[in-house]
């Protein structure tokens, strides 16, 4: 295999390597540096001996995922206030054509599920990505993870079990989020109280995630009443040159509030029975920074 055969192998496999590195991390920049280290190891070595390019990148990625996720986890321990996964931009465009693989990888990508996938070990997540959101057979995975076959059925049968006990029970309906979504928008920026309360489910959750570099509450708030008079004290504090883009962030409608041009905050529904379940707000600029114009 020639220096310019590889570079094309790995970059049609480039969207799967990122797609699996990211569900594993949670974060951009982690998943971007894990593909390029793959690429390092990819392109610095021999390669007569690999028959089949793509088991063996996400092997090589999957593993570099495993060690990254288990430092990060030690730095997340001391992160100011909830930590919510960082927003990615997604359009799978022509490379998914089929509806019901389309669907799932979406699902698999939502702020919802992620949040559940923090609480999942290292390798429990990483069957759990393999399996769920690419359909890579037991066999492989346990290629890749150098367990055994067994290990690796036990390791995604509890992963599955902790995350349907775990994520939220309701389907999402992309246009019912983005319909919701105007509504709260408009309830919200225009200051009708009301309004925006009929729009909260009962036991509405709020979780916002400023890494204490933006204001964002520190605690989850809980309920309609104390969610609601949050969002409506917070409108009442314009945000300075402010403008709003619906986008398409983890699979669903999203809404990215620009200040001066530049990215200041996310806002991301889950819905169900047309209320709104939760709310989450991501305005770490840390993680805002892959979303500028």
């Amino acid at each position: 295999m020639t220096a310019d055969t590889a570079t094309e192998v790995f970059e049609e496999h480039r969207p799967l390597l990122t797609g699996v590195a990211y569900r594993m991390l949670g974060r951009v920049a982690d998943a971007e540096d894990v593909v390029q280290e793959a690429w390092l190891r990819w392109s610095g070595r021999p390669r007569d001996d690999v028959r089949e390019p793509r088991p063996y990148l996400v092997r090589i990625t999957t593993r570099l995922a495993i060690d990254r996720l288990r430092h990060v986890q030690v730095q997340r321990e001391a992160y100011i206030g909830p930590w919510l996964p960082e927003p990615l931009e997604t359009d799978f465009g022509p490379t998914v054509e089929d509806t019901a693989e389309r669907a799932v990888l979406a699902d698999s990508v939502s702020l919802a599920v992620l949040v559940v996938l923090e609480s999942l070990s290292p390798l429990e997540r990483a069957v759990f990505v393999l399996r769920e959101a690419f359909g890579f057979p037991y066999g492989e995975i346990a290629a890749t993870l150098e367990r055994s076959e067994s290990a690796v059925r036990q390791l995604s049968a509890r992963a599955r079990r902790h995350v349907a006990e775990r994520r939220p029970r309701f389907d999402v309906d992309p246009a019912e989020q983005r319909d919701l979504t105007e509504r709260f928008l408009a309830a919200a920026s225009g200051g009708d109280l009301d309004a925006l309360l009929s729009l909260l489910a009962p036991d509405v959750r709020l979780v916002g995630d400023s890494g204490g570099k933006a204001k964002a509450p520190v605690r989850v708030i809980e309920s309609a009443d104390k969610v609601g008079r949050f969002l409506f004290g917070a409108a009442r504090r314009p945000i300075p040159e402010s403008e709003f883009r619906f986008v398409e962030l983890n699979g669903g409608p999203a809404l990215l509030v620009l200040s001066g041009g530049k990215p200041d905050a996310v806002f991301q529904l889950d819905v169900a029975d047309g209320l709104i379940q939760c709310v989450y707000i991501v305005r770490n600029p840390d993680k805002l920074a892959s979303l500028a114009p």
